[in-house]
């Protein structure tokens, strides 16, 4: 009776470490190259800022607030010398557009870092989302200065409509640009989203969850960047990857989070439209609401954001797309 004792509770503790282990994607890397790249803090803090200082809250109904945001995000692209692609498309009888920039070789394999850049009603949005935007515009600062060799094609998207009330359909900007590569059969080796990047907290309880359980597993202070995905078609290696890629890139702690997309977060952004056609695509984010209580609230302004870590986790993904393999 006692060793079926013993084979049940080793049993179950073998499942329960194979569950927390697909959950978390646990890596040991420490090492980082934060010292080799450089991200100006007060760049990024200017480009959050302008792109909240649109004539009107840039939301769907706020057409021409929209305009200026996109016509700032060509215009830094511009200057670099990049040339920059406009897709524009009808809902409900108004023109809407997203902004493309590219990276790398011009055929094969390519990878998607997009960001939406309309905000939810009448807030100014800094951290959902100028702050993901600014990191697009600064990756392609980082990518023409450096000039790295990249083994995929990088395109930088800028989407629009992303918020209510087009969430979930077919007029979210990343849901066109995701139909687009479907249609015209675009090999897509992996999207990542970049969602509300710019808060953080010491505070310990500043960090919430979905369920009580993943504070089990997962800090209760909010001074982490997390990278999330859904099971199945390559998403958890994708985490991992991505993961260990942060964390060698840059001085900031990382977790991250495979699980159903019936997951209360898991899905709440552009990333889920290439769910859609079966690319695999994670969300690199503070967590959202589960942190920063300033979600889709007037708060949510330039001077609540966190620059420095902002500029950690930008070096990150940019080093995530030069080691990509």
């Amino acid at each position: 009776m006692k060793k079926r004792i013993t084979i049940l509770l080793v049993t179950l503790l073998v499942l329960l470490t194979s569950m927390v282990m697909a959950l978390t994607n646990p890596v040991l890397i420490k090492t980082n190259k934060s010292d080799v790249i450089e991200v100006d803090p007060e760049r990024i803090k200017n480009d959050v800022t302008t792109l909240c200082s649109t004539t009107k809250p840039r939301n769907a109904k706020n057409i021409e607030s929209l305009n200026e945001a996109a016509s700032y995000i060509a215009d830094e692209w511009i200057k670099l010398g990049l040339e920059v692609d406009t897709q524009k498309y009808i809902a409900d009888g108004n023109e809407y557009k997203n902004l493309i920039c590219s990276f790398g070789r011009t055929d094969g394999e390519r990878i998607i870092v997009g960001a939406h850049y309309d905000v939810c009603e009448e807030q100014a949005g800094a951290d959902d989302n100028a702050s993901g935007t600014a990191g697009l515009l600064e990756l392609a600062r980082l990518l023409k200065k450096h000039q790295p060799n990249l083994n995929y094609r990088v395109d930088l998207v800028a989407y629009t409509l992303e918020e209510p009330p087009y969430f979930r359909t077919k007029f979210m900007g990343s849901a066109v640009h995701a139909t687009y590569l479907k249609d015209n059969k675009i090999p897509i080796k992996a999207m990542i989203c970049s969602e509300m990047i710019g808060y953080f907290s010491d505070e310990k309880g500043s960090q919430d969850y979905p369920i009580g359980l993943l504070k089990l597993f997962y800090p209760n202070t909010g001074d982490y960047i997390s990278v999330v995905s859904k099971f199945g078609n390559g998403n958890s290696k994708l985490t991992r990857k991505v993961k260990k890629g942060i964390k060698r890139g840059a001085n900031i702690d990382v977790t991250s989070v495979n699980a159903p997309a019936s997951l209360p977060g898991i899905d709440f952004s552009d990333h889920l439209n290439y769910w859609k056609y079966d690319y695999p695509a994670v969300m690199i984010t503070n967590t959202a609401f589960y942190r920063n209580k300033n979600y889709h609230e007037p708060t949510d302004l330039p001077e609540t954001l966190d620059y420095e870590r902002m500029a950690e986790v930008i070096k990150g993904i940019y080093n995530v797309l030069v080691e990509f393999k």
